[in-house]
């Protein structure tokens, strides 16, 4: 039976993975708030169920993924201006 965080991280993947497709199938951009901000919280959810069944390199990628989300964002605001 899933836990919640469980199910918060499926929900985490679920994102990143609909971000990709999207990407892929060109209906965002790889630059605009949407792809980055989805991986930020996808990574985020994941990261969070990893609290409770821990993996130290799953964790490395995703507080990577997370930085370089936020980073995505960063740019994305300082075009935006």
């Amino acid at each position: 039976m899933l836990n919640i965080p469980d199910i918060i991280g499926i929900f985490g993947v679920t994102l990143i993975l609909i971000s990709y497709a999207l990407l892929q199938f060109d209906k965002i951009d790889s630059k605009g708030f949407l792809y980055s901000f989805w991986n930020l919280i996808g990574a985020s959810f994941i990261l969070y169920s990893l609290l409770y069944s821990w993996n130290l390199a799953s964790v490395i990628i995703e507080i990577f993924w997370i930085i370089i989300s936020l980073y995505g964002i960063w740019k994305y605001f300082k075009r935006s201006r």
